[in-house]
């Protein structure tokens, strides 16, 4: 197999690497080419993860690049996927699922595998500690921004709302910044988060401004009753943001996704590194959070690509 310089191989798209045989695997040292990584905002969880995922690929495989894209997150990056402007992607569960099946804001089936469930993320309902919203469904009449657009949060926020029998047009879409900012301020009553538990911006914001975690647990079975088995009613634990007590919740997990063209040989490579190099991946300090193969198959609707797949049968048969 030829070799390009690795600038010259980052800068080919997905196409025209796979028509010169550059993602096809030479037995000889793996997997040759480079991937496009959709994550997320910079200095988010998933642009943090998915940059020291790529730096573990680069240096497990000298032959197989990873670029990393910042993006809004998981709507975003599914769409980047569909268009083939990305090849892998984090994604929230519930966003990853919507884009296979071809509902909710994508208007038909992309082309969507997964690699591995990751972790789960905790749905945050932030007010300040003085606040009189004790439940969702007093949301109504107030400003709320529901997540950044394009991102899994709004997605999951927007749900929650729904079934809360609030309306969303009051909603405003801020990414988590702009909302702890916006709260301060007094410019929203409430936003929505999700992420790891405890997130360090709102951490941040509590150690500033008393503020309180609305509960949302009562919520989780009527979400899975019209969404499917991608929400799971959890609880934050107690001292968390110094809250005096567990808050329940609704939590979905993240999914490591790709395109289902993409070689199995680099599916299988990725898929590898992402275990073996486990211990210097960071992931959300909470409970749920891990990187376990026997956690990571569990993808529902989102169907495992063949490369993933094989990986998973090499170490548990």
């Amino acid at each position: 197999m030829s070799a390009l310089p690795r600038r010259g191989l980052l800068a080919l798209p997905l196409g025209t690497l796979l028509a010169g045989g550059a993602l096809t695997g030479c037995t000889e040292s793996g997997p040759h080419g480079a991937v496009r990584l959709a994550t997320g905002p910079r200095g988010g969880p998933y642009a943090i993860f998915g940059s020291r995922l790529a730096d573990e690929v680069r240096s497990s495989h000298a032959h197989l690049g990873v670029r990393v894209l910042t993006t809004a997150a998981s709507v975003e990056n599914l769409r980047l996927l569909g268009d083939g402007r990305a090849d892998l992607a984090l994604s929230l569960a519930d966003s990853a699922a919507d884009a296979a099946a071809g509902h909710g804001v994508f208007p038909r089936r992309l082309p969507v595998a997964a690699l591995a469930r990751l972790y789960l993320n905790y749905l945050h309902l932030v007010v300040p500690a003085r606040s009189a919203i004790r439940t969702p469904a007093q949301l109504v009449g107030h400003t709320v921004s529901i997540g950044a657009a394009e991102s899994g949060t709004s997605v999951t926020a927007e749900r929650v709302l729904e079934t809360a029998g609030v309306d969303t047009d009051r909603g405003v879409r801020l990414g988590l910044g702009a909302s702890v900012t916006a709260l301060r301020s007094g410019d929203v009553a409430a936003f929505f988060w999700s992420g790891g538990a405890p997130t360090q911006a709102i951490a941040d914001l509590a150690r500033r401004t008393p503020v309180r975690l609305v509960p949302l647990g009562d919520l989780a079975p009527a979400l899975r009753r019209t969404y499917g088995p991608v929400y799971e009613g959890v609880a934050i634990p107690a001292g968390v943001y110094d809250q005096p007590g567990p808050t329940p919740t609704v939590a979905t997990p993240s999914y490591l996704v790709c395109r289902t063209d993409l070689p199995d040989d680099v599916v299988r490579a990725v898929t590898g590194v992402l275990f073996a190099r486990r211990d210097r991946l960071p992931v959300p300090d909470a409970p749920g959070s891990r990187l376990d193969e026997r956690y990571a198959i569990g993808t529902g609707t989102v169907p495992l690509h063949p490369g993933a797949a094989g990986y998973y049968r090499s170490v548990h048969g």
